[in-house]
Parts: C-alpha cells; sequence; structure tokens
C-alpha cells in the first residue's frame, strides 16, 4: 500500500511562491508580463502567483496533450486548447507545475518562440532535473526534488490536485495499482 509524506506545507509553499513573485516582478522592471498557464496543473500554483504579484500580469492558458506512443521519448505533444493572447512583443513567462524530462517543455518553448515574443521565461513550482533529457534553463523555481510529488496542482491520474500541500508518494508502482489509496489524506485536512 502507497504512503505519502508532506515535504512541503502550505506554509513553506506561501512562502516560496511570494518570493518566486518578487523575483519575476524584479526581472520585468516595470513591465506587464503575460502568464502562460500550462493546463491542468499549473493553476492552483498559478492563482496563487499572480495573488503575490506586485505587478499585474496578463493571463491566458494552453491546454497541451501528448502522443501517447512517443511523447515520453520525444516530447511531441499536440495543442487542446491554444492561447488567445498574441505573444508578439511580449515578455512571456511559462507557468508549469513540475518539470520532469524536459522534453514537451522543448517541444512547447519552440512552439511558443515561432511567434515572436520580446521575451521567454519560465517558471515551475517544482524541478526534477535528475530525469531531464532535453536541457533548458529554468528562470524562476520553487523546489527541487528526486520524488513523485502529488498535490498543489500536481495529480496522479486526475486525483489529488487540490491537496494544499506537496506530498511524496513511496511507492508509485503500488498507486498505479490502486489510484484512490491515498484518498485518506483528505480526511486529516
Amino acid at each position: 500500500m502507497p504512503t505519502a509524506q508532506v515535504v512541503y506545507s502550505e506554509e513553506q509553499l506561501a512562502e516560496r511562491v511570494a518570493q518566486l513573485a518578487v523575483d519575476i516582478t524584479s526581472a520585468m522592471h516595470g513591465e506587464r508580463p503575460l502568464f502562460v498557464s500550462v493546463l491542468k496543473g499549473s493553476v492552483v500554483f498559478l492563482a496563487d502567483l499572480i495573488r503575490a504579484m506586485e505587478i499585474e500580469p496578463d493571463v491566458d492558458f494552453i491546454s497541451i496533450s501528448s502522443y501517447q506512443s512517443t511523447a515520453e521519448r520525444t516530447g511531441v505533444v499536440r495543442i487542446v486548447k491554444d492561447l488567445e493572447e498574441p505573444l508578439e512583443g511580449r515578455h512571456v513567462v511559462v507557468v508549469e507545475d513540475i518539470i520532469d524530462t524536459g522534453l514537451t517543455l522543448h517541444y512547447l518553448l519552440g512552439a511558443l518562440e515561432t511567434r515572436g515574443p520580446k521575451s521567454m521565461r519560465v517558471c515551475a513550482l517544482v524541478d526534477k532535473p535528475v530525469r531531464r533529457i532535453a536541457e533548458r534553463q529554468l528562470d524562476f523555481v520553487g523546489f527541487e526534488t528526486t520524488e513523485f510529488l502529488i498535490g498543489y496542482g500536481l495529480d496522479f491520474k486526475g486525483r489529488y490536485r487540490n491537496l494544499p500541500y506537496l506530498a511524496a508518494v513511496s511507492d508509485v508502482a503500488a498507486l498505479a495499482d490502486a489510484p484512490d489509496s491515498l484518498s485518506y489524506l483528505f480526511s486529516e485536512l
């Protein structure tokens, strides 16, 4: 039976998100950025991040879906929901929940860069560099991990996104066999 251990509490998340907001605000030099949130995982992080900003960002959303047979090896994805805002001449901050292999991010940034942004930065709540295949400098990172995390937007098969903290799962293979086995976490809130 898998278990989950809190590794970043609500308080730690709030503190780190507030610092990321300060860092991004400073990097924008008073200009209004466009935050591009990659759905669905980054929504919780994005909401807290923009509330902590000292400048008002514009926000848009993109949803991508991997081609099941090839995405793990190539990062090739299809855009399911495209942006509504033009990127040309804008300072763009791509907001992600977690960067793992980097393949999907690499593909996505390549697609967005063809739209002529003035600058393109990446803000990730969690970086997992031990699995990195496609290297890309991440401009703003909340936390670095080697563990499989759930909560605060990060999910397992659509579950556990609404946990108010980040928790490490002890046995991902066992969780795959019983995806609802960590539902006791909600009773502990």
